[in-house]
Parts: C-alpha cells; sequence; structure tokens
C-alpha cells in the first residue's frame, strides 16, 4: 500500500464485545487467533517494575499493519492503546503517532512504527514500554483484509465528512473497492455529501486512509472516528452477526489474549457499555523535523508528554492545550 495509510483497527472493536453465549464455538473460533504468551513475551521484564499500572485499568494495544505479514516485515501504520478503564467506567482510545522517535533496543533511534517491521509484537511492546513507561503486554494485530466484511457486517459506520474530505475520499474509494473480495458485490459508490454520512467497508476503509488533503494527525482522529463508530454498533450487534465477524477475523488476526481473556473483557465492556468513548493523540507536545536519514519524525518531551499519558489514561483526566 506505500504511503497510502490505513486503519485495520475496527476489526479488532468486536472482540471486546462478545457476549459468552456463544459457548464452545465462540471458544473454538477465539482460539484460533490465539498465540500463547511465551510465543510472544516481552524481552523487557524488569520495564514492568517502573511502568504505570492498575488492576482496575486495562491496557491493549491494537495494531494494524502495513501488508498481510502478522509476525514482522510490515510496519504498524496504525497503532491505538485501548484502555477499558472500571474505575472510572469508560473506555479510552489513545492514538500513537507512528513518526514518533523512540529508542528501539537492539536497534537505534527510530520511527516507532519500524519496532514491528524489525521484530513483530514483543519488540513493539517493548518499545512502547521503555519509552512510554506503560505495563502493557497484551496485543490485537490484524491487516486490512477482513475490515470491508466486519464493517459491512455491522451495517456500516456513521462518520462526519467535511469539504475538505469529499474529493480526496472518493477518489480513494476505488482502490478500496477492488479490496472488496465479496462474490457479487454491488457496484462502486461514491460518498454524494458533506456532513454525516453513513459508510459502508470499503468506503469506510478509505476514510480511513485519507490524510494528504490535511495531516497525519487529522488521519489519526479520522481512525479513532471509525473505531468509536464500530464500537458503538458492535454492542448493539446479535450473535448471527458475532459469528460471522469472527468467521472473517480468524483468517487476518493474531492476539496472545486468550480465549478466556477476550470473553471476560467482554463482559467488561458491556458492563460499562457505549456512554463514555474517550480518545488522544499521543504525543500532544511534539516538534516535527526532517532529519537527514530518518525523514519526517516527531520529536517530543518526555516529562510532559508521559504526565498527559499517564492522566488521561490511570487518572482519567483530559488534556486540554494551553
Amino acid at each position: 500500500m506505500g504511503k497510502t495509510k490505513k486503519i485495520v483497527l475496527t476489526l479488532v472493536a468486536f472482540l471486546f464485545a462478545i457476549p459468552a453465549a456463544v459457548g464452545g464455538y465462540l471458544y473454538f473460533k477465539l482460539n484460533s487467533m490465539y498465540v500463547p504468551d511465551e510465543d510472544t513475551k516481552s524481552k523487557n521484564e524488569e520495564i514492568k517494575e517502573d511502568a504505570n499500572t492498575n488492576k482496575d485499568i486495562t491496557n491493549i494495544l491494537l495494531v494494524g499493519v502495513d501488508g498481510d505479514k502478522l509476525d514482522r516485515g510490515n510496519r504498524s501504520d496504525s497503532m491505538m492503546i485501548l484502555t477499558i478503564d472500571n474505575k472510572h467506567k469508560n473506555l479510552k482510545l489513545t492514538s500513537l503517532a507512528r513518526d514518533t522517535y523512540v529508542d528501539i533496543e537492539g536497534y537505534s533511534t527510530e520511527k516507532l512504527t519500524h519496532a514491528y517491521a524489525y521484530e513483530g509484537p514483543e519488540l513493539l511492546l517493548d518499545t512502547i514500554e521503555s519509552n512510554f513507561e506503560l505495563d502493557i503486554d497484551k496485543y490485537v494485530t490484524v491487516n486490512f483484509a477482513s475490515f470491508i466484511d466486519i464493517i459491512d457486517i455491522i451495517g456500516g459506520v456513521e462518520v462526519e465528512v467535511t469539504s475538505n474530505d469529499l474529493t480526496i475520499l472518493n477518489n480513494t474509494i476505488p482502490g478500496c473497492y477492488v479490496l472488496d473480495t465479496k462474490k457479487g458485490k454491488a457496484p462502486i459508490e461514491l460518498v454524494k455529501g458533506t456532513g454525516k454520512q453513513h459508510l459502508n467497508g470499503y468506503q469506510a476503509l478509505a476514510f480511513s486512509r485519507i490524510r494528504y488533503q490535511d495531516s497525519a494527525y487529522a488521519r489519526d482522529a479520522r481512525q479513532r472516528e471509525v473505531v468509536e463508530a464500530a464500537l458503538v454498533k458492535v454492542q448493539k450487534t446479535g450473535i448471527d452477526e458475532y459469528i460471522k465477524m469472527l468467521d472473517s477475523a480468524m483468517k487476518n488476526t493474531k492476539t496472545n489474549l486468550s480465549p478466556t481473556d477476550l470473553i471476560s473483557l467482554g463482559y467488561r465492556v458491556l458492563k460499562i457499555g457505549q456512554a463514555d468513548i474517550k480518545s488522544m493523540e499521543f504525543p500532544v507536545y511534539k516538534n516535527p523535523a526532517n532529519l537527514e536519514g530518518k525523514g519526517w519524525i516527531i520529536k517530543w518531551d518526555k516529562d510532559s508528554n508521559l504526565k498527559v499519558l499517564n492522566d488521561f489514561i490511570f487518572n482519567n483526566i483530559d488534556f486540554e492545550e494551553e
């Protein structure tokens, strides 16, 4: 896909809203995506002693890779921390800017997105832990293949399309339409207007990929908008639709959350409900720069940014720009 960025994280949204009533079939499907911890164990266990943690708050890294390789070799163009906050009774999505300049153990100071390409999810987790001081060792990785199917199964999503988005969105839709492999699919449809628009799978993928009309930060905001809309829709989805989503996801998803973990988290998400989904872009204090040999990167002040991140995830304090 080159530099055309996309979000495929909506695929994992449904994993955290699955009722246990599906029983053995659900367990079998979830188990097919499961990679035991011993296979992906973080190499820097000592980091966890200093990292922020709270037993009432669960952080899970959601990763969308650029391509079809779930282990390594593809960049993690989309990274979000899903926070299930039972203390404050809400869900949070924190987008991690892919160009954030971080120390990657065994390599050098580089863009955050490169960690996954080098050694897969374990190195990315270690990089996030050591640079952002977060105790996070659970992840879900997806590629874009099931994105369209999942969005279509839940009946599409509603998002805000601006006049600045419309032209480039419709220019991007044909390339995404090609990725829809369903037999007998309907003819291509473009988005006809601005404002609140109901998007199908390939339209939502296009909406999540565009950025050249504004910025990478605006793209991240659109990605969160799609994930939030999908979470709301999934919480209203019936058992039959869940099973369809599992069938689609199992071939293109990798996670070290066990089936039991996923079912337990699903109950916790359902208990919280859909009233409050908060989101933030990280880092908030940043200085984009063009470095020779590195390209465009995001320099960031550690002390001020980590305080904001910690307050948002653990203390439920929203960032307010001065």
